[in-house]
């Protein structure tokens, strides 16, 4: 599946990082990373860092699937709203996804101070406004149950919107907790961390498939090469929903806009705040290191790559449209556009574990807009159940909840 259009700012900015051979002789691992995008990265860091002897395959050149698409808004904020998600799962469930969401922020944090590239990580808040007075009732629950889990929020009202901002809408939740990062780039640093420890990456490499023999996972490789392995680790997102029988993700199309680097000094807007949208779907915004400015959205239900494509166009005039409306007098010269597919799952968070259905077999998959986020989740808690530890998220997250 192609999961993204042919020029994504990340790829077109940073090039080829980092050249990853082929597999092309039989090989042996402890534990075996299938998808070398952001998850794969993060899930092979944390293994190598614990001494775990650490193989990664993709199909495709490193980081160029769905994470050469990704904006990089990193969030606490799951694509269920916290009221709805505690009337879905109960309150203890709920509060304690959003809170390892945001403690996943600054663990990402730590992880990039200590690697030798910033690779653009850049703390900051978050604004989440609505432009309808109807949703006014919703956002005030929103806004006191983040209170409730001990998130640092403030409520704006529509004066206080306008005080801050360039637009006017009917109410807003400002968050302490943000960041945003280059995903592209911080893939390539992760995986050279990893090879200087206990890690082997390979690119152009895809699984035909693989089985259990004993405590053995044997995997053959698109070329012919056979690797054994005591554990595989699909890193692959929703593409590894095909091999499963529970049905748990669906495919959207989503479209983003990056700029030409915007004159001037200080912030574009308040304090180059991450800017998301209550609606659905939703509109998002954020600034680069070199001032410019990504908008994305437009979301609509993915069918295949041709179509999804054919629409940037149309897409990307849409989305200036609405970047003009919001801040009229910013300029914005279109650099370059893009579209890609995500998965979504019912409740708005991942699944990351084990299904009986595939022995010897983690899985990280179903990501919605905080994607990198679940990622660093998910690599705590597939490195704990191959070291046979007990993590404190693994429940919040498993297949069957």
């Amino acid at each position: 599946m192609d999961l993204r259009s042919a020029h994504p700012y990340w790829l077109l900015k940073n090039g080829l990082l980092t050249a990853y051979p082929a597999l092309e002789r039989d090989a042996r691992c402890e534990v075996l990373v299938v998808g070398g995008g952001i998850t794969g990265a993060l899930v092979a860091y944390h293994l190598a860092e614990a001494g775990v002897s650490t193989m990664v395959l993709d199909r495709r050149d490193i980081g160029w699937g769905s994470t050469a698409a990704s904006t990089a808004l990193l969030q606490y904020e799951i694509d269920t709203p916290l009221h709805e998600l505690e009337a879905k799962l109960g309150r203890d469930h709920a509060v304690r996804s959003y809170q390892a969401c945001r403690d996943a922020i600054y663990k990402v944090q730590t992880l990039v101070n200590s690697l030798d590239d910033d690779c653009g990580f850049k703390a900051k808040p978050s604004l989440y406004y609505s432009g309808l007075k109807r949703d006014l009732t919703g956002m005030k629950k929103e806004f006191a149950a983040r209170r409730r889990a001990g998130i640092a929020v403030e409520w704006w009202s529509s004066r206080e919107v306008t005080e801050h901002m360039a637009f006017q809408k009917a109410c807003a939740i400002y968050s302490q907790d943000g960041a945003q990062v280059d995903a592209y780039r911080l893939t390539h640093t992760l995986l050279q961390a990893a090879c200087q420890r206990a890690a082997r990456v390979h690119d152009r490499t895809g699984l035909a498939g693989y089985e259990v023999q004993g405590n053995n996972v044997i995997a053959t490789t698109e070329r012919g090469s056979t690797i054994r392995a005591r554990h595989i680790v699909f890193a692959t997102g929703y593409e590894a929903q095909g091999d499963l029988d529970q049905k748990i993700v669906s495919l959207h199309s989503s479209f983003a806009l990056v700029s030409e680097p915007v004159a001037g000094r200080g912030p574009i807007w308040h304090e180059d705040c991450l800017i998301w949208e209550h609606a659905d779907p939703y509109l998002y915004l954020r600034t680069t290191e070199d001032r410019r400015i990504i908008i994305g959205g437009e979301d609509e239900d993915f069918r295949d790559a041709d179509r999804r494509d054919a629409l940037i166009e149309s897409k990307s005039a849409t989305l200036l449209r609405k970047f003009r409306r919001l801040f009229p007098s910013v300029p914005f010269e279109v650099a370059f556009a893009w579209a890609g597919t995500f998965g979504e799952t019912k409740d708005g968070l991942p699944y990351i574990g084990q299904t009986p259905e595939f022995p010897r077999a983690s899985f990280t998959l179903g990501f919605g807009g905080n994607g990198i986020i679940y990622s660093l989740i998910a690599a705590e808690i597939v490195r704990d159940e191959i070291l046979g530890k007990k993590n404190e998220h693994a429940e919040l997250f498993r297949f069957g909840r």
